[in-house]
């Protein structure tokens, strides 16, 4: 019995329609004739989804629980939270409309597929010159297009009853994470470094979307914002002792630099010499991209299918220093984004701290109390009270956040400074120089974010799981993210054997595990079905269990049984689903 491979044009469509008859996934609205952008998730969409953010929750948050913690926050948040992140200003695509139609469109998708110029990146301006020079009109129409512009794809709503109280669906779950880090890092006892994860829903307002659950307009996200000390980011041996488990592993990168000069193939480093030759500027990123790795793979993905692709400075987000994207090969769409390594630095929380007026910085205790030289502003304190009265205490406060070196400068070009609105004389100023002792400073932490489109994992595990063998599907999902993990069947339609089949079917599910019970038609075709649903396993009872109290165990992949006995089905069923080859739990049927 062999398997078929099946081509990559024939497999996406093939995926696509699997996915609707047997409800995985189809586009949403459909009777209203259905909303680009938007899908439905099925019974078994929804339930492997949920086994896929279990697996990721265990590779990034459970694994590393002792620095790792998962929150909840809003999907909507006031304008105010992404003025201060830069999404107002800077979460932009460029659109062009036509001048006949008035249908509106990607400007550089447009570019890309009339001209194949790579156009992320280009101003507006070098846009519009390219549609102009090419002669691109509308693909719709044939009509003229217009200028680019940018288009922001923030959904806009109101908080309340009040239509000036803005607020916008969140496009990513991260800001809810940076507001949130000084309660957050309260909670986890003030200690660096810290990871923040969240996976939530969120929403891009897209101009086209379109690759079907590849662009979406609504998905879930499962993303970590990780803080450390820049200055120390191996925060002793806790980085080191990470680094030991993953340093074997090998990371497919494609550098910016070699991408400009031409190439398109990546190459191999490992974790550690990443890190020391500079290509990933942080140890974190470096450390959560080898988990991403892994990740991927458990997902069903072969390890020369997937690289990190790193981003030129004009191609990354407003926020970042570094991004690496990883990349994963699937049918007719070839290299699709599944997640995002971005080096945030202090970006996030800077901009909070500043829009907000609140303190994020955290406190590092040194080792030992340092003696520091400080320069300080001192104001005669007798005549500020004489001739501001009330306003004294208010001015000498302003006094002492001054910087002093540019107080020097002010009192030698003009002979007087300025505090809090008022002119004070340079007579009535001092810089005096004081020894104080320093135990720690305050600072702002630097991020490294590894980010997930979960729809987009789901639809690759789905390319990769889909096999065909003697003309029936076989959806080889990964045994642990399986969304129903066994079937139950009586060989024929005889009480006895119902009854039997039934009550282990039970047990199944009382273990915790998901079951289906089918006893409509041969056991060929129930077979068939359960195979292209991808259920790993099948529970067989006939009447040798009647016998012998033993049932078989069948393998979706090989079609492999066999023999045990019926009180060990739930145990040998975990050894199964946790990797253990069918020949080790039971006597083969040949």
């Amino acid at each position: 019995m062999g398997s078929s491979s099946v081509a990559s044009e024939d497999r996406y469509e093939k995926v696509m329609e699997l996915a609707k008859r047997r409800g995985f996934f189809w586009p949403s609205y459909e009777i209203y004739g259905g909303v680009a952008g938007f899908y439905d998730l099925g019974p078994l969409g929804a339930r492997l989804k949920d086994k896929i953010i279990a697996l990721w929750r265990d590779y990034f948050i459970r694994r590393h629980s002792h620095i790792v913690v998962e929150i909840e926050t809003p999907v909507i948040a006031p304008a105010r939270v992404f003025e201060a992140s830069g999404h107002l200003e800077h979460f932009t695509d460029p659109i062009v409309e036509c001048l006949r139609c008035h249908r509106k469109f990607r400007a550089d998708h447009l570019i890309e597929e009339k001209t194949g110029i790579r156009a992320e990146g280009l101003s507006l301006e070098e846009m519009t010159r390219i549609l102009r020079e090419h002669g691109i009109s509308c693909p719709v129409c044939g009509g003229p297009l217009g200028e680019v512009k940018t288009f922001n794809l923030l959904f806009k709503t109101t908080i309340g009853p009040y239509s000036e109280n803005v607020g916008y669906l969140r496009p990513e779950t991260a800001q809810g994470m940076f507001v949130a880090f000084k309660r957050v890092y309260e909670v986890a006892r003030q200690k660096l470094p810290l990871g923040i994860a969240q996976i939530g829903r969120v929403a891009r307002n897209e101009i086209s979307p379109r690759q079907g659950m590849v662009r979406l307009r609504e998905f879930t996200i499962a993303e970590m914002e990780f803080f450390f000390d820049p200055e120390d980011p191996w925060h002793g041996d806790v980085l080191e002792e990470l680094l030991d488990k993953v340093d074997r592993r090998k990371l497919r990168i494609l550098r910016a630099d070699a991408k400009a000069k031409g190439a398109d193939k990546p190459e191999e480093y490992g974790v550690r010499e990443a890190i020391e030759e500079g290509i990933i500027v942080t140890p974190w990123l470096a450390y959560w991209m080898a988990v991403a790795r892994d990740f991927i793979m458990e997902l069903g993905v072969p390890y020369e299918n997937t690289y990190f692709e790193e981003k030129a400075p004009e191609e990354r987000a407003h926020y970042a220093a570094q991004t690496f994207d990883q990349l994963v090969r699937v049918s007719r769409l070839g290299w699709v984004e599944v997640s995002g390594h971005a080096y945030r630095t202090d970006y996030d929380l800077s901009r909070h701290m500043k829009y907000s007026g609140q303190d994020l910085r955290v406190f590092k205790q040194f080792k030992e109390p340092k003696m520091v030289k400080k320069k300080m502003v001192m104001i005669n304190r007798a005549w500020v009270g004489r001739i501001f009265r009330q306003r004294a205490k208010e001015i000498l406060e302003a006094a002492q956040a001054l910087d002093p070196s540019k107080v020097e400068r002010e009192i030698r070009e003009k002979g007087f400074i300025e505090v809090a609105g008022v002119q004070i004389p340079a007579e009535h100023v001092k810089i005096v120089e004081k020894v104080e002792k320093i135990s720690g400073k305050r600072f702002i932490p630097h991020v490294a974010e590894p980010s997930f489109g979960v729809e987009r994992l789901l639809f690759v595990t789905l390319d990769y799981a889909y096999s065909e063998k003697d003309g029936r599907v076989v959806l080889r999902v990964p045994r642990r993210i399986a969304p129903i993990e066994a079937a139950v069947f009586p060989i024929v339609r005889d009480e006895k054997l119902m009854r039997v089949a039934r009550s282990i079917w039970r047990k199944i599910l009382e273990s915790g595990m998901y079951a289906i019970y089918d006893d409509d038609g041969s056991i060929g075709r129930r077979y068939a079905r359960v195979d292209e649903i991808g259920v790993p396993a099948a529970i067989t009872v006939d009447y040798q269990t009647l016998e012998d109290n033993t049932v078989t165990l069948r393998d979706r992949d090989t079609w492999r049984q066999v023999r045990i006995p019926v009180d060990r089905v739930v145990d040998a069923l975990r050894m199964f689903l946790e990797g253990t080859d069918i020949s080790e739990l039971g006597t083969p049927i040949k």
